[in-house]
């Protein structure tokens, strides 16, 4: 793996610290610990994290840009596990106790993050309540996803499954365009199958006749949802009874740990992270 671009931590100030949830209640003294066992680490697009099965040697936390968390299966079957936004901890093989990483983390755009040492995990959830509270919420946030895909992989039709994807990828990247709600990130076809435990060629059939209906508008890795009541009506099932799903409102969206985005750019993240540096 190349050596990743490394960039003073201390351009980071308080204040764009203090813009994810995760930090907003630290004191400066805080923050400067933090940052003194950080390095800010840039990560170009299709570039890995990490890869499954290597030395959990550090944790991270996403500070501008997308990752998607895959693993391999036994039979060489990539599944999507999740992907992370800008705030989200990710990389936490250390707060499971497991020495190796269960999953491999690529960057769908550039990319930015914050790495601490494994060492520092210790010390890093004992700065504070706060911080050791986020990081529980974390942990236990992935732990109710991974049931609640068990239980849509083992009852639910792939039509229902595909929408819930698109519907939960809305509520993290959901943006308001002219054409409806775009997936704000680059998300192919075949992302989506392995998201939903189904083939290509049926996530292929599913968009393309959903497209003629009006519900998306699907293109080369950017996926449009034009009729958003119709497509929740989808995830629902025919024959199940409303489930009450609300995305929440592009306005008021919230990563896991983020709060809302950061409201100062960091002096490293320009137009040169637009141009793929």
């Amino acid at each position: 793996m190349p050596s990743p671009a490394v960039l003073p931590s201390a351009a980071l100030s308080p204040v764009y610290l203090r813009s994810f949830a995760l930090f907003e209640r630290l004191t400066d003294v805080q923050l400067q610990s933090i940052q003194q066992e950080a390095r800010t680490l840039r990560l170009p697009v299709s570039a890995c994290a990490f890869r499954q099965g290597e030395p959990a040697a550090h944790f991270y936390l996403l500070l501008q840009g997308r990752l998607k968390v895959t693993q391999c299966t036994c039979g060489g079957a990539q599944v999507v596990v999740r992907y992370v936004n800008p705030g989200d901890l990710f990389g936490l093989a250390r707060a499971m106790r497991q020495p190796l990483y269960p999953a491999c983390a690529v960057a769908v755009e550039d990319s930015v993050r914050l790495a601490w040492p494994a060492q520092a995990w210790p010390r890093f959830v004992a700065l504070s309540p706060d911080v050791a509270g986020a990081v529980l919420q974390a942990v236990g946030q992935r732990l109710q996803d991974a049931h609640v895909r068990i239980q849509e992989l083992s009852t639910e039709e792939v039509e229902q499954r595909v929408a819930r994807a698109i519907l939960r990828l809305v509520d993290q990247a959901g943006e308001q365009t002219d054409e409806g709600i775009a997936i704000s990130f680059p998300i192919t076809r075949q992302d989506i199958a392995e998201t939903t435990g189904t083939t290509l060629h049926t996530v292929s059939r599913l968009l393309s006749a959903w497209q003629q209906r009006g519900l998306v508008v699907n293109r080369r890795k950017r996926v449009v949802v034009r009729q958003l009541d119709d497509l929740i009506r989808l995830s629902e099932g025919a024959a199940e009874q409303p489930m009450n799903y609300c995305p929440m409102s592009m306005t008021s969206r919230k990563p896991t740990l983020a709060g809302a985005g950061p409201t100062e750019q960091p002096p490293f993240l320009g137009s040169r992270m637009k141009s793929g540096m």
